[in-house]
């Protein structure tokens, strides 16, 4: 007989930095479809659009390249709206929001299935990654 304890195996889960882009125009709030992903319960949901931090960059400097690579377009940072921690079942996410302002609405969609500018109380209304669901509170 063994006598070694037991070995429970805990899988890791992975631990991301991410910022979004709370872009704003005139009443309403960019909104966009995520692509199919491996994480069902993130797959083709909405989110506010951003991305993963890379290690050394700024917020600010993560949600210029961001934008910039999935969208084509140039936006301007500015105040922290505020920050929210979710847990996924595999994926514990640091997502930090900015408000922010872009001069045109010249973007294009090469990472995104669809995107919607909508009114504050529309916002409810779209299917949201579980931690973009809670920005909505901070608006």
């Amino acid at each position: 007989m063994n006598n070694s304890p037991l070995n429970i195996y805990e899988p890791e889960t992975e631990t991301v930095f991410v910022v979004a882009a709370i872009v704003k125009r005139d009443d309403t709030y960019l909104c966009v479809q995520r692509c199919r992903d491996q994480h069902e319960y993130i797959s083709e949901h909405w989110e506010f659009p951003g991305g993963k931090r890379e290690e050394g960059e700024s917020d600010h400097e993560a949600l210029i390249r961001e934008i910039k690579e999935e969208m084509d377009w140039d936006i301007y940072v500015g105040k922290k709206l505020g920050t929210v921690t979710y847990e996924y079942p595999d994926l514990t996410i640091f997502l930090a929001a900015y408000l922010c302002i872009a001069e045109n609405t010249d973007y294009k969609l090469l990472e995104h299935l669809d995107a919607r500018w909508l009114k504050k109380e529309e916002l409810e209304g779209l299917e949201w990654t579980d931690a973009d669901r809670e920005l909505l509170k901070l608006l």
